[in-house]
């Protein structure tokens, strides 16, 4: 960019830019910026020339980028994020008027508890407030580089620039189906340990807290049926010997749509800590702190 004046630089590029590097796609860019997919080309075409550089190579499938792009994209989020606090900051903050996107990342226990009420919350305050929830591991991590707003989960940062804040403490339940033997009598370690169980690992771990604890006393359970999210998981329980442990909040529904049995989990397992995490450069952006006050606001109704 030697030689190169501000005045000469169309500056929605940036905006574009951050897209681009949050997305790592073309047509994903283009739906969160709102422009067409051949703007957004042409937009990346600009900017390549501006840069003299790639920004984005496409590597198989997939759009990976640049070094440089990758020097660039920090800075790049500081100077939009203070931007956008400039021309909010001054006093006329209104929630019913508000038209941003907020991005959410979590798993399926934070689309189903979190999301599903906190979107109906939303479109009641703020209806031109959009939201953009992704799956993504690790959470933490990825809010440094200001892919996503808001992180849900079982959430520990070592992160200095991570805030986080406990949200509620989840008990563990067990999924069965109706008229499962083991459903009529309080689910002790070993009864747990006996049984045939499914696990979900969206992360490819196969291990958690509850094989921890299991292994702390002695024993070790079978896993059968190992998948990747909640969304299949308890279907396998119908009609099967299975078990699945789930977070309390997140099961019932599912057991009461299915008509499975719900059987609270051996008490040696304790809580898990559900909390939100976020960049300390949101923490006194008005609008990110009424979005995570929403997000409270749920948590407390649970």
């Amino acid at each position: 960019m030697h030689g190169v004046h501000l005045s000469s630089i169309d500056l929605n590029l940036l905006v574009v830019l951050r897209a681009l590097l949050e997305t790592r796609s073309v047509t994903a860019a283009s739906k969160r910026v709102s422009l067409s997919q051949s703007a957004t080309s042409h937009a990346l075409a600009r900017l390549r020339e501006l840069l003299g550089d790639e920004i984005l190579v496409r590597t198989g499938r997939t759009m990976q980028p640049t070094p440089r792009a990758q020097r660039l994209h920090q800075p790049l989020l500081l100077l939009l994020e203070q931007v956008e606090q400039m021309l909010i900051d001054d006093g006329s903050f209104e929630v019913k008027t508000l038209r941003r996107t907020f991005t959410i990342a979590t798993v399926d226990y934070g689309e189903r508890v979190f999301v599903l009420p906190l979107g109906r919350e939303i479109a009641r305050l703020a209806p031109m407030v959009n939201l953009y929830v992704i799956r993504s591991l690790p959470i933490i991590e990825d809010l440094r580089t200001g892919t996503h707003d808001l992180g849900i989960g079982v959430l520990a940062s070592a992160i200095p620039e991570v805030e986080s804040e406990l949200l509620l403490s989840e008990k563990f339940v067990c999924l069965l189906r109706k008229g499962h033997p083991a459903a009529k009598q309080r689910m002790t370690l070993k009864r747990y340990a006996d049984l045939d169980h499914i696990i979900v690992a969206p992360g490819g771990k196969s291990r958690s807290k509850i094989d921890t604890v299991l292994a702390a006393h002695g024993y070790e359970r079978r896993v059968a049926r190992t998948v990747a999210s909640f969304e299949i998981a308890p279907s396998l329980v119908c009609g099967s010997g299975y078990i699945l442990t789930m977070a309390e909040h997140m099961a019932r529904p599912i057991a009461k749509k299915l008509g499975l049995s719900v059987l609270a989990a051996p008490r040696e397992f304790g809580e898990s800590a559900i909390s939100m995490a976020w960049h300390r450069r949101t923490s006194n952006d008005p609008a990110q702190e009424w979005f995570r006050e929403q997000v409270r606001r749920v948590a407390r109704k649970l």
